[in-house]
């Protein structure tokens, strides 16, 4: 009989607004297999919002909002819940009065009219702003029970990881971010029986 190895995730006591959660490598989910979703609202008492930033959509901005044509912005799927709906991610809080940090360096949201503008006004550049697709959400007490049951590790957001790493790299830096035994799951298959 084959010996399983068994891993040991960590998980945050305090799970809050700044959090990035780290799809255990043999998640299943279709949803959110080898995601981080960046966590931009969480209360006990009305759930959890967040955007999963390495999940790139078929779309860029200019297919999806009239009057930025000349411009190319990738859109990522910030999750399956309300697909119909646009957001964004930025570091301009100069700009944007009405936006929520999230992170260090890190702001969600704003007047999109502004930004329109500010786009065509040369002052954002792409580096630094990233658009969703919908959000991922769970429901009071829902998240909890995925920690529970080891679905997601868990780390604090950085600037770096949420803006400046590919999205194609996120999961296995996030990874590399715990450290330790953590760096070997990176590279775990999807499915280890095939290996």
């Amino acid at each position: 009989m084959e010996k399983k190895e068994i891993i040991i995730l960590p998980i945050m006591e305090n799970l809050s607004t700044g959090t990035l959660l780290i799809a255990e490598p043999f998640l299943k989910d279709p949803s959110f297999m080898r995601t981080v979703v960046l966590l931009c609202k969480h209360t006990a008492e009305e759930g959890t919002f967040g955007f999963t930033l390495n999940k790139l959509a078929d779309k860029n901005l200019n297919d999806l909002v009239t009057g930025l044509e000349p411009f190319y912005f990738p859109v990522y799927m910030g999750g399956p819940v309300q697909t119909d709906t646009l957001h964004y991610l930025h570091t301009y809080p100069q700009h944007f009065p009405d936006c929520m940090k999230v992170a260090e360096g890190v702001y969600w949201g704003g007047d999109f009219d502004l930004l329109k503008s500010l786009i065509w006004d040369g002052k954002i550049e792409q580096e630094n702003v990233k658009f969703f697709l919908g959000y991922s959400g769970w429901s009071a007490g829902q998240l909890a029970t995925e920690m529970e049951q080891h679905s997601w590790l868990t780390v604090e957001a950085n600037k770096k990881l949420i803006m400046e790493t590919g999205y194609e790299d996120i999961w296995k830096e996030s990874l590399n971010t715990l450290g330790g035994e953590f760096k070997s799951l990176a590279n775990y298959p999807i499915d280890p029986q095939l290996n």
